[in-house]
């Protein structure tokens, strides 16, 4: 018998409440973009996170979602 791979609803999954980098205001289920990676000076903010409007009015893909890039050989 075929084991059911659907996940199930998204009702009781939390989200996260964040900045949202590209609307510059909180939102709630905001997602990881961009890794910012600081030196130790002052300077860049931290990372980016886009909520789920602006992913979608951006076409931006969150990190975790993009694929890995291929190793070097």
């Amino acid at each position: 018998m075929p084991e059911n791979t659907q996940t199930e609803g998204t009702t009781n999954t939390p989200t996260a409440v964040g900045w949202c980098a590209w609307h510059q205001n909180y939102a709630r289920g905001v997602r990881l973009i961009q890794v910012i990676e600081q030196s130790s000076g002052p300077g860049t903010m931290g990372n980016h996170f886009a909520c789920h409007p602006c992913r979608q009015a951006y076409d931006l893909v969150p990190l975790a979602d993009q694929p890995l890039p291929a190793s070097a050989s």
